[in-house]
Formats: C-alpha cells, structure tokens, sequence
C-alpha cells in the first residue's frame, strides 16, 4: 500500500453529514468560521445571485455567512461575499445546476477543517483578486471545530 493510500485511510474525514438538529446547531454559530472577520451577504447581493444563478427571486432565504482576515476588495473596497463566490465559480468550471445544489441541497454538510484562503476568487465588481476569503456557509454547509462536533453529535446520542 502507498503512504498516500495509508495516510489517506488513517486520516479523519473533514467533511461529515450530519443530522439537521446538529447541523443548526453549527450553522446558528457564526463563532465557527475561521478568519479575523465574519459577515452575511448582503441581501441585494443575494438577489443578485439568484439573478445570475436563474432562480426566482426570494428563493435564497437562509442566510450566506462569509468570513475572512478582511471584509472588502483591496482594490475598489466593496464588501466580498458569496456573490463574488458565486460569480468567480461561474466563470471558471462550475455549472449553475451544481452551485443551486450548494446553496439549497437537502444533505446537510459540516466542514472540520480550517479551510485555506479560497483559491481563484475575483472581486465581483472590478475583477481583482480576492486572497484571504477563507469559508463560506449556506443553509446546507458550514463550518465546526471537530470538537464542537462530537460534543454535539454525543449530546444527540445521550437524548435518545
């Protein structure tokens, strides 16, 4: 067996899904996200979104938490979000199909890994790249310290 192979087998999955008791539970918790700051898409940006992806308006009404070590674009300094999310996957190789999922999917999903920065996202506005986005949550995705986690998941299991 290779070490990637063993390593990979050894290592603990850092995506799980949960249950929607334990996934409100992280997502209603802004405390999750990494990064210096952590903010909700702007509901004029989510509009636009929905725009972009073909949806009828209103359709997104969960919140759309980003964090980041910086709130605006270094270059034109309007506050990033899932629209420059949203926008820089579309122009690269995400099918709008896939992204709906992201944002509205039925399984939820709970990340325990401290993401890296973002990779290949551009301001939505002036195109410049944005470099330390770190995560980004939906009513379907978010983020939790492994610990949080299995406390919540044993506290679930303790109430049966």
């Amino acid at each position: 067996m290779s070490a990637r192979s063993k390593s990979a087998k050894n290592s603990k999955a850092s995506t799980r899904v949960v249950n929607a008791e334990i996934f409100k539970q992280v997502y209603d918790s802004p405390h999750s996200l990494p990064g210096k700051e952590k903010w909700i898409t702007s509901d004029q940006d989510v509009r636009t979104i929905e725009r972009l992806l073909g949806m009828p308006p209103k359709t997104i009404g969960a919140p759309l938490w980003v964090s980041g070590d910086t709130r605006h674009c270094p270059k034109c300094a309007r506050e990033t979000n899932w629209l420059d999310i949203v926008s820089s996957a579309l122009a690269q190789v995400h099918a709008k199909e896939l992204l709906v999922r992201v944002i509205l999917g039925d399984k939820k999903f709970i990340n325990t890994e401290a993401p890296r920065a973002i990779a290949d996202l551009f301001c939505f506005k002036c195109k410049a790249p944005i470099r330390d986005l770190r995560s980004f949550k939906c009513h379907n995705w978010a983020y939790a310290k492994p610990q949080l986690l299995d406390v919540l998941e044993q506290m679930k299991s303790k109430a049966r």
